[in-house]
């Protein structure tokens, strides 16, 4: 691949997004990042993907110098959809997506990162959504999950302001799960994909499936899905495998079965 390179240990897929100098999201980047998770979705080798910027910035937004070949609204707006399709792709991925955040994650680069299922981030980062700086709007679903993780005020604020948030005012704004020097980003962010990788992956991808229903669904939907689920777990063999490994006192050694 031209943007992206995988490195596969322990059942992670540790992937590095390179197109400097700010890996900025081109159309080129996106098809890229598509067939990317074509092949990891298809490996049974990956539980959990580590995504992260080479270089200074995890990604400092879309490609802005592709903004100046735009020639009509109708191709605006394909551009925009093709970018929701692709990032939504990441918030559904049946194994968890974690985002290591440095540098910065600004327009585009923010937007993927919220689609991913956790955030760590450096404490000196910067995120946000500078768009209007332009004269245009987020576009790759900023504006709606943004404010699902900070809130109505604070998502109007940041948009609005076009200022950008520490990691550290992140962690506390509920946008990322957990900040650290800009040094040990990277370990913290492969313990923990190493530790959910661990779990039983029919398990996992069941509770990504569940918390994907929690923001779509009424609540009585997705109880009864949850209770369906929670059933079908008792017929796999790593629900066998866990129970006899609790008894035994030993960890569970998950085959994904």
């Amino acid at each position: 691949m031209e943007f992206f390179r995988i490195h596969k240990e322990e059942f992670v897929a540790d992937v590095t997004f390179s197109r400097p100098p700010a890996n900025a999201l081109s159309s080129a980047v996106l098809k890229e990042l598509s067939a990317l998770l074509d092949e990891l979705e298809a490996d049974d080798n990956v539980r959990v993907v580590l995504l992260h910027g080479e270089g200074r910035f995890f990604s400092a937004g879309a490609d802005i110098k592709e903004f100046t070949s735009i020639a009509s609204s109708d191709e605006a707006t394909a551009l925009s959809q093709n970018g929701q399709q692709v990032l939504e792709r990441i918030e559904r991925f049946p194994k968890p997506v974690i985002a290591a955040i440095h540098g910065a994650a600004l327009g585009g680069g923010l937007e993927l990162a919220m689609s991913c299922h956790i955030r760590i981030v450096s404490e000196n980062a910067k995120l946000g959504l500078p768009e209007l700086q332009l004269g245009i709007i987020p576009g790759f679903a900023g504006t709606q999950r943004l404010p699902r993780y900070v809130g109505f005020g604070k998502a109007a604020e940041m948009m609005l302001t076009s200022e950008p948030i520490t990691g550290a005012e992140a962690v506390q704004w509920g946008l990322a799960n957990k900040a650290v020097p800009e040094e040990q980003l990277l370990e913290e962010a492969k313990k923990l994909a190493k530790k959910i990788a661990q779990k039983g992956p029919i398990s996992v991808r069941a509770t990504l499936q569940l918390l994907n229903s929690f923001k779509e669904k009424p609540f009585q939907e997705a109880m009864r899905e949850e209770a369906e689920l929670f059933g079908s777990m008792f017929t796999t063999e790593d629900a066998k495998e866990g129970v006899q490994a609790f008894i035994e006192k030993r960890p569970p050694v998950f085959h994904g079965k």
